[in-house]
């Protein structure tokens, strides 16, 4: 039996793909979600073979949603904006089923869904920088069961930590698993610039430069944290600030 998850915060949508699942009585619906934060929590305690996930939705969006959970389930994407499909299947989506929802096209869907290699997994959702227009604004961390929307603004640095990055942020550290280079390239430049191979950093939270040793620099931040500055970030953090 393969477990599924409807995520729709539209009851009529979620009570169609219900209907539709009648038909598939090898896939049961164990858990439905519609806002908030319990979708997450229902794929941490279900762990389900697959969810239907809608793109737009009150809190965290999709893709965001992705982003936070630790299992990778297959995923059908069910919405009615089409623009999200490219992103979708970047994420390696199962498949993308624009709302109306037909039946036919449904049972495309889960016949792909169930002619899946058995061990073949979904890999973890990719490293994707065209943000959607809330992303742009925050960053959402999953710490244990607690899931936090940190504003761009309040966080002070980004840190590389192996696989994952650290975020700086009210004195508080957070694991995200995601790269440098994709904070670079999603982040505002005009507010966050990379002093350092392992720093990232929002210059609002910068209270002076120091000199430390020769040709050697450090950006003293208001928290008092101390961050290195390599020699070639130094000459475009001067110009950002305008000096």
């Amino acid at each position: 039996m393969k477990k599924a998850i409807l995520i729709d915060d539209e009851p009529l949508a979620r009570m169609l793909v219900r209907e539709f699942l009648e038909d598939f009585p090898e896939i049961e619906v164990v858990a439905e979600c519609s806002d908030g934060f319990e979708r997450a929590k229902a794929i941490s305690q279900h762990h389900p073979d697959l969810i239907f996930l809608d793109v737009q939705m009150p809190k965290i969006n999709g893709f965001e949603l992705l982003e936070i959970i630790a299992e990778q389930p297959a995923v059908i994407f069910t919405t009615a904006f089409d623009e999200y499909a490219l992103k979708a299947f970047e994420t390696n989506a199962l498949d993308y089923l624009l709302k109306p929802i037909s039946k036919e096209r449904f049972q495309q869907a889960i016949q792909k869904f169930l002619s899946q290699n058995e061990q073949s997994k979904p890999v973890a959702i990719s490293e994707i920088p065209n943000k959607q227009p809330e992303e742009q604004h925050r960053i959402v961390i999953k710490d244990g069961t607690e899931i936090s929307i940190i504003p761009n603004s309040e966080v002070e640095c980004i840190e590389a930590y192996d696989d994952y990055v650290k975020i700086h942020h009210n004195g508080k550290t957070h694991l995200k698993k995601k790269t440098m280079a994709y904070f670079e390239q999603t982040l505002n430049p005009k507010q966050f610039v990379r002093i350092h191979r392992s720093f990232i950093l929002n210059v609002s939270e910068l209270t002076k430069i120091e000199s430390y040793e020769k040709n050697s620099y450090l950006a003293i931040l208001r928290s008092g944290k101390r961050l290195p500055i390599s020699r070639t970030a130094y000459t475009p953090l001067k110009e950002l600030l305008g000096i």
